[in-house]
């Protein structure tokens, strides 16, 4: 059996959703967000616990704004105005609301 090295961010996004899976029904990782052929981009963990929806957006180190100008792009693309967004930085484990 071939194993495949994870990359610093899929490492981190591993972590985080170790950290959380338990606050949850459900987790989907790396979820892909399209329309029509094009990609608009990727949520790195979307988080369901009951109706309610939690995004969050890894980075490797603390790039707060370009994480919080994608989580507000897609949240408004997929209408999801009332989820909660959160980032989380894998460098510093630093976990904060956006």
């Amino acid at each position: 059996m071939k194993r495949v090295k994870l990359s610093k961010h899929d490492m981190y996004v591993l972590e985080l959703t170790n950290k959380i899976k338990g606050n949850y029904d459900s987790i989907s990782v790396n979820v892909p967000v399209k329309h029509s052929k094009r990609s608009l981009g990727e949520i790195d963990i979307i988080a369901k616990k009951g109706n309610r929806l939690d995004l969050y957006e890894v980075k490797c180190s603390y790039r707060i704004l370009k994480a919080k100008k994608q989580l507000n792009r897609l949240k408004k693309y997929l209408n999801l105005t009332n989820a909660r967004s959160y980032f989380y930085c894998g460098n510093s484990k630093l976990l904060v609301t956006v």
